[in-house]
């Protein structure tokens, strides 16, 4: 069933495709921005050959993927009205989200909430960046976005409950799973994950392994369906240095310095995946 109501994300990346991609295939329809129209017209694109590759592999159906293309578009207004929910999914930088917020909150309309992709970076302080608080919340969706169940629900200081209920009811309408998260660095994923990603990579840089046994070790023997490396340039490197870089701001703590091997491969440009060379090459 159509909901006819109208999510925008902004930013037309790996991350922000996938929200699109997913809230769509549920009935939703999404618009993207990002500074570029370029940009999005090329997400878009990868969208239609993710769908279109579906029906070749008889996992959809054409009917299905034609209606889905309608729903689906760039968005080219000057203000932000008329929307359930604005999910922000740029890279992870607090002055760049914070600038963000406080542009959309300006011509948001009154019941629209307000969502960060955010991996790590504080809600309270988005919500306070934006002038309403209460309708601010972390929308911290898995990579990649259309195969991974969970969704991270955090919380600012300031969030009201109504917010919260309607995002966790927004998450399970598109057949995600919600798990809700203290405003704290890292939230309950990456406080977690990074430390364990930063660990490998000393494990690498101090030569007790190499990067496919250290892999190796975590897939078969922990049952990790992908090593910590592996993981890492799938992610990519400058977003892992990123929320290293939260994670010991915050808590001041000497285990969450980030590994000297993850910073000089950020400054190579070697992000993983997305550059081609990380700790792996890619084609």
């Amino acid at each position: 069933m159509d909901k006819k109501e109208k999510i925008l994300i902004i930013g037309a990346g790996q991350m922000g495709s996938g929200i699109a991609q997913t809230v769509v295939e549920n009935g939703y329809f999404a618009q993207i921005e990002d500074i570029s129209a370029s940009y999005v017209e090329n997400s878009i694109q990868a969208i239609f050959l993710r769908w279109e590759n579906a029906v070749k592999k008889g996992k959809k159906k054409q009917e299905e993927i034609n209606k889905y293309k309608q729903q689906i578009k760039i968005f080219t207004k000057k203000e932000y009205s008329g929307f359930k929910f604005i999910i922000e999914a740029v890279s992870e930088d607090e002055k760049l989200k914070a600038e963000i917020f406080k542009k959309i909150a300006k011509t948001a309309s009154s019941n629209t909430i307000l969502g960060s992709n955010t991996s790590s970076i504080s809600i309270t302080k988005l919500g306070n960046a934006s002038g309403i608080p209460k309708r601010v919340i972390g929308i911290h969706f898995m990579n990649p976005v259309p195969v991974m169940r969970l969704v991270e629900v955090i919380e600012g200081e300031k969030t009201s409950k109504e917010t919260t209920q309607k995002t966790l009811e927004f998450v399970e309408d598109i057949k995600k799973t919600p798990a809700k998260s203290k405003d704290k660095p890292g939230f309950i994923s990456n406080k977690i994950l990074m430390p364990m990603i930063n660990e490998a990579i000393e494990t690498l840089e101090s030569k007790t392994g190499t990067k496919e046994d250290i892999d190796t070790v975590m897939e078969l023997g922990m049952r990790h369906p992908l090593g910590p490396l592996k993981l890492a340039d799938l992610i990519g490197l400058d977003t892992c240095l990123a929320i290293m870089n939260v994670l010991h701001k915050g808590f001041g703590e000497p285990k969450y310095k980030p590994n000297p091997l993850l910073v000089k491969k950020v400054k190579e440009k070697k992000l993983g995946i997305k550059t081609g060379e990380g700790f792996y090459k890619y084609n």
